[in-house]
This record gives C-alpha cells, structure tokens and sequence, in this order.
C-alpha cells in the first residue's frame, strides 16, 4: 500500500485498497474525506483500533497547498504541490451574487500552446489524477467555505484527461459524499472534436464550455494551434452534436484580444458560426501576461464587439475581470512546470 492516497477513490474501492472486509469503513471514510477532514484521528466514528491502521497504512492526499494567494475582489489562487515536485494552480470565484465557483487544473502544464494563454507556454507536464483534481476541490472549500460550482476552465485540456474527470466527478457528485449536482459542473475545451462527441454520447451530464476566441479560419489557426486538427467546420458539428444529444445549451467562450478579434467583421463570424445553435457567448477581455504580446481591448473595442453580437439576436456576457492582482484570472495561471 505504501501510504496509499484515499482522495481519488469511492467507497469500495478504499475497502479494496486497505483490505478492509466491512464495507460501511469504506463509506465513512470516504464521507470524511468528502467534508475535508484534517486527519485520520478526527474521523471519530472509527474506533481506534481502525484509525491507528489507516495512519500507518494510507493518506488522506497525495498533494498539498503550498501558497495561498488573495485578490480585494474574493478571488483566492492556491498554488498546489504534487507528489513529483510538479505544481498547478487552482482558483476561487465569486460572483456579484456571492456564488462560489472552483476553477480546477486537470493537467500539469498544457500541450495545446493557444498564444494568448500563460499556461499554454509550459508545455504538457502530465495529467492530474482524479485524486488529485478531488483535492483542488476540497483545499478550496476548507479556505473559504461551501463552493456552489467547478469548472474544469484552470491548467490543461480537460478532453485529454477524461477519465481522471469522470472519476472526479463521481467521487464529488456522489450522494452518500460532496454531492455536488451535475448541473453545477462545467467542462471547458479548446475544441477538441472528438472529446466533445465522447462527452455527448458518455457523459458526464455536466454543462459544455467551448473556448472559440475566433471564427475566422485563419486568425484561429494562429492563435490556437489546435484549430489543425479541428477546423472550425468539424468544431461546430461536434457542438451541435452535443446540443442535440444533451439537450443542454453550450457556452461559446472568446477571449477578446485588442485589434486582433474584436472588428465588425470578427463578430459578423462569429454570428454566422453561432447562426442556429443554442449557444450562450462569454466575453472575456484578454488578461495581461507579461511575456505575450497581446493586448486588452479597450472598453469602446469591447460594447461595440457586444452591440453587434445583441444584434443579432446572440445572449451575450461580458465577463467581469477578476484576480488580476495575483495572476488568477482566465490564462493567467502559470506554475505548472516549476517546482514550488
């Protein structure tokens, strides 16, 4: 067992990791771990005998909060060490209504490169664990409390490590655990074609985030490499597909970067790729990186972007920048690949 790691496990497969033969150890260890308990001497409907065993035999969690990082505006970054030395970042949103939303990491690092992204600079490390993205999830609960969503919009591409996602999602949404409704649950992706049409067919019943950017062929080829093996027709297909298959309206993400996407003629593609979907647009002006040569739109560049896509009849956000003051904002997380 080697100091097995419980965090990414249900009930059974617990009992089957430490041998335990009554199955009711299982389910109340893994509601423990669920409520973020500290230690195994706190789960005090164990006798002593059961606790003594698990100290010496298993772990809660195989990382650790290594920096805990706050913006003025509620958002709270924490810079998360794993087992090899790796780090990712995890983020704390709170919306205008108080809504609390986890924006977790799936993957250290990211392969996808998307030019306007910090994380796309890294590289691919590896992909998370289930156990490991379980635990970005519970350390953000005991900083700042109950959390009413997750995203899976931090570090990597989530339709590269759906298994992992999946098993973390069961681990959280399980009734007899977290329980976190399935409709409180986002899956964002650069638009990896095949991924969506697994997550259609496969599940998770959870909410779909595509992040667009732009709808001109060129251009996106450009700033997100993964338009090659994805082009926008297929792209587009594949949220249909999803939509039609779910019945659930897709988010259409772009970050708005100044003079580059923002033109009459970015949103009339953008409109056209929209035309006939269920979609919902999120508008996100671009967040500085220092070391990317991009800029953040102005606030004219933006209503005027805004203007034309309500036009035409689009529901559209323009997302509220936040923790911009601790690089916690969307493309700002960073660490991955550094040792912390």
């Amino acid at each position: 067992m080697d100091g097995t790691a419980l965090s990414g496990m249900g009930p059974k497969e617990i009992c089957d990791a430490l041998g335990l033969k009554q199955e009711f150890r299982g389910r109340q260890i893994f509601q423990w771990i669920s409520k973020g308990v500290d230690g195994f001497d706190k789960m005090t409907n164990l006798d002593k005998q059961t606790r003594s065993f698990l100290s010496e035999n298993a772990r809660l969690y195989s990382s650790k909060v290594s920096k805990v990082l706050k913006d003025p505006d509620g958002t709270i970054k924490l810079q998360i060490e794993l087992e090899d030395g790796r780090a990712v970042e995890t983020v704390l949103l709170t919306d205008r209504e108080g809504r609390k939303t986890a924006c977790v990491s799936c993957q250290a690092g990211c392969a996808m490169g998307c030019a306007f992204c910090m994380t796309g600079t890294l590289g691919l490390g590896r992909n998370l664990t289930a156990g490991e993205i379980v635990e970005q999830f519970i350390f953000l609960e005991k900083e700042s409390g109950t959390l009413d969503n997750i995203v899976f919009m931090g570090m990597g591409e989530p339709m590269q490590n759906l298994p992992a996602i999946r098993k973390s999602i069961e681990i959280l949404s399980s009734s007899i655990g977290r329980g976190l409704s399935t409709r409180r649950i986002t899956i964002s992706t650069c638009g990896l074609t095949k991924g969506i049409r697994d997550l259609a067919d496969n599940g998770p019943n959870v909410r779909l985030a595509v992040s667009l950017t732009t709808a001109n062929p060129e251009l996106r080829m450009d700033l997100m490499p993964v338009t090659k093996g994805n082009p926008l027709p297929e792209l587009r297909e594949s949220i249909k597909y999803y939509i039609e298959k779910t019945g659930k309206r897709v988010t259409l993400e772009a970050a708005l970067l100044g003079g580059k996407n923002t033109s009459p003629e970015s949103a009339k593609q953008l409109i056209d790729f929209a035309k006939g979907l269920d979609v919902y647009i999120n508008l996100i002006p671009w967040n500085p990186v220092e070391t990317l040569p991009f800029t953040t739109p102005s606030v004219q560049e933006c209503r005027s972007f805004v203007s034309i896509l309500e036009r035409a009849g689009l529901n559209v956000n323009m997302r509220k920048r936040r923790g911009t003051s601790i690089a916690g904002a969307c493309g700002q997380l960073g660490k991955s690949s550094e040792s912390v």
